[in-house]
């Protein structure tokens, strides 16, 4: 089975620019910073004051974007989305921001995050007459927005904000204005930055670093940051939950290790969770290999705590693009070995702690097992940086359904036997949340847990919206 089928999927990323003549090609680089949220499509809307200027495509930042498009963006202020689909079908009339003209002018939206109301929303919305041009959750923001009754958009805009529940950090465009909003559980990072005069919010700072940007500060849960000529003006409309349920997966995970997170550098978390899966699973062995990237902090905190030497046995391919389609059997067998190359003459004979960062179905690191044992590893022990995922996320992240996640079915000894290795240890939750710093109350850890703390719909899962449509065309056709 192919890599892409078998990791959690990114979420997917944010970056605007307020006051720069450059504004377009800034996002454009914020983007590319922003690239491992999301792989499928890409989109940039800039505004000159007057109009709103758009250009989105399926692929990669650098296969949408070149000189010739992005001149056509003109403005002093752009938003920027690259997309992993958590909601709707991976299509281009669903790539993000989405515009739409109303009576009240023109606005765009990109969103990072799944709305676990969306399905009611849009009934509700379609009953009153709404036509939606995609199927993906984010949509029904613009729609609620455009129904609003309250005298201003800014009212309006905090209305259909308060309709929505779920995970929504957002960046929102008017012909004037850039608004940074994100939910007040705070699922999904949002900061700001400064350039000159001009404001940068990002959905991580390493999209601020690459502009050469100054990192300010987080965008707080449940905060609306409101960008315009007049300056940034915050309010906090909503009631504040009793605990916020930041992502736990996007430090062992998702944000780049350059990133600060929610207060703290990621490889340093990451780092800490090696040392901590160190503590609570020895393992007496020759090398510490990380898998890589995403195993390569947590390995190296591994193997300071273990005295083990950590060696980079296993060399990972970057310039797998999505155009490799996996399309036939053939070339699916392939897709771990074109990814992930071990090596042989120092893996030949010994005994490794393999860390990675997660199991998702099991199937892609049963694999690279076979490969280490082919490679002539004596013995393998695999370590992996969080609790086994059971639940599915509901909030931003594409993981399997929960049928379909191994440990959610399989013991540890079952998944050890499952992978052919030696012996398996998985981070506990508890050792897990001692590696950061914020009260562990506010981090949600649903996917380990099964407790979601934002109530939803029994149902719910990604090609809700594309069902309903294929429902609705199959009782029109009787």
């Amino acid at each position: 089975m192919s890599t892409q089928l078998d990791r959690p999927k990114e979420a997917c990323g944010l970056f605007g620019v307020y006051n720069s003549p450059e504004a377009a090609k800034l996002t454009y680089l914020g983007l590319y910073a922003l690239q491992h949220r999301g792989q499928e499509s890409a989109g940039i809307v800039s505004s000159d004051g007057n109009h709103l200027m758009m250009h989105r495509g399926m692929g990669l930042v650098g296969e949408v974007f070149n000189d010739e498009k992005l001149s056509k963006l003109k403005g002093f202020v752009a938003i920027g989305h690259v997309r992993y689909s958590t909601t709707g079908s991976s299509l281009l009339k669903n790539a993000q921001p989405i515009v739409v003209d109303y009576s009240r002018g023109s606005v765009a939206v990109a969103h990072n995050g799944n709305l676990v109301n969306a399905n009611i929303l849009r009934d509700e919305l379609e009953a009153y007459g709404s036509i939606f041009q995609t199927t993906v959750d984010s949509e029904i923001i613009l729609h609620l927005l455009a129904r609003g009754t309250a005298a201003g958009f800014e009212k309006n805009l905090i209305e259909a904000l308060s309709r929505i529940q779920g995970a929504f950090s957002l960046l929102v465009l008017t012909e004037e204005e850039m608004i940074g909003i994100r939910d007040p559980h705070g699922f999904r990072p949002l900061v700001m930055g400064k350039l000159g005069e001009a404001t940068i919010l990002a959905s991580e700072t390493t999209a601020l670093d690459l502009i050469e940007a100054e990192f300010v500060r987080e965008i707080e849960p449940g905060e609306i940051v409101f960008i315009n000529k007049k300056g940034i003006r915050s309010v906090k409309p909503f009631s504040p939950p009793a605990h916020q349920a930041m992502c736990i997966f996007e430090h062992v995970y998702f944000a780049r290790p350059d990133s600060i997170l929610f207060g703290e550098n990621v490889h340093e978390v990451r780092k800490e969770l090696g040392r901590q899966l160190a503590r609570e699973h020895p393992a007496e062995a020759d090398f510490v290999i990380p898998i890589p990237d995403s195993g390569n902090s947590a390995a190296l905190g591994f193997s300071e705590v273990s005295g083990i030497p950590l060696e980079m046995g296993i060399i990972r391919n970057h310039y797998i693009g999505r155009t490799f389609l996996q399309p036939t059997q053939l070339i699916r067998d392939f897709g771990v070995r074109i990814k992930l190359n071990p090596i042989k003459k120092i893996l030949q004979g010994k005994r490794l702690v393999v860390v990675d960062d997660s199991i998702v179905r099991g199937t892609t690191s049963r694999s690279r097992v076979k490969r280490l044992r082919e490679a002539g590893a004596k013995e393998i022990h695999m370590r992996i940086s969080c609790p086994p995922h059971t639940h599915p996320c509901l909030y931003g992240i594409d993981f399997p359904s929960e049928k379909e996640l191994i440990a959610s079915t399989h013991s540890v000894e079952e998944i050890r036997k499952f992978l052919n290795v030696e012996s398996l240890g998985y981070l506990s939750l508890e050792g897990m949340l001692k590696c950061v710093k914020k009260v562990k109350e506010n981090f949600c850890t649903a996917c380990y847990t099964g407790n979601y703390p934002v109530k939803f719909q029994k149902g719910l899962h990604k090609y809700i919206m594309e069902n309903r449509l294929e429902e609705a065309k199959g009782q029109v056709s009787k």
